[in-house]
């Protein structure tokens, strides 16, 4: 059986100031799906801005949204669990620094732990532990640090879920006619020095966090699936039907197979 890693950010999960529970519902319905042909692993973002919903301070400070994280953690995780005991999905917690991942010790501890969460058909739900890193430690973005989890637990695809559709071949807030570059084998330097553009407040990134990330991948020789996180049409036909009608493939292979 195969074994993915699907990341879905802040911008997904909420909407309004608060848990966006369709889309999360929608979510979960997808995994429960995935896991009859897939190892699934899940990496959230929206600690930080669960813990907004709650309490109102400024997350640009950095206490600040350390205290958000420690508020939003448990509410995060307990609209998972509710949601995922509607299909019998038992989940577990792990919470990451960089250093989990710099380290034998520490990241042999993390694929152990893996390997047995999902040998006794347990979902992994893996963040970044806000709370107690340094800024030194950061990774500073989850989808960096999904491609890195990816990599660490020998998966085989990433799927990102995004607030955009895919990587398009120019700026579709400025050029209404830009086109999703459907497969992607190579990123330019130029691309990668963009600046940060995330469209949420509580993203950390935007486009080029996720190419970082690409890059990252595509250097472990894996593949990297990025597509809409509010219609997850474009993620079930890729993953259950081997479709891919939109969204973008990062894959440094020169045929995809079943991709088509």
């Amino acid at each position: 059986m195969k074994r993915i890693v699907i990341k879905v950010g802040s911008s997904v999960l909420t909407e309004l100031n608060t848990i966006a529970k369709e889309r999360m519902l929608n979510l979960l319905s997808l995994i429960a799906q995935a896991r009859q042909k897939y190892e699934v692993i899940l990496v959230s973002s929206g600690a930080v801005a669960a813990g907004y919903t709650a309490l109102k301070l400024d997350r640009d400070k950095h206490i600040s949204k350390k205290v958000l994280a420690a508020v939003g953690q448990p509410i995060l995780m307990s609209g998972y669990k509710n949601k995922f005991d509607i299909y019998s999905i038992d989940t577990s917690q792990i919470l990451l620094t960089e250093e989990d991942l710099d380290s034998r010790t520490h990241t042999k501890i993390f694929q152990q732990i893996i390997e047995k969460t999902l040998e006794n058909g347990i979902l992994p739900i893996v963040n970044e532990n806000d709370i107690s890193t340094t800024p030194e430690q950061l990774f500073g973005d989850n989808d960096q640090l999904s491609a890195h989890v990816a990599h660490y637990t020998n998966s085989d695809t990433l799927i990102i879920l995004s607030d955009i559709e895919g990587l398009y071949d120019s700026n579709p807030k400025n050029n209404p006619k830009a086109k999703i570059r459907k497969i992607v084998n190579k990123i330019t330097e130029e691309e990668l020095s963009q600046k940060f553009t995330p469209n949420s407040r509580f993203a950390s990134g935007g486009i080029v966090t996720k190419l970082k990330a690409a890059e990252y991948i595509m250097s472990q020789n894996m593949e990297m699936f990025l597509c809409s996180g509010y219609d997850l049409t474009t993620a079930r036909e890729f993953l259950m039907e081997d479709k891919h009608n939109k969204g973008t493939l990062f894959s440094q292979k020169t045929k995809v197979e079943n991709k088509t």
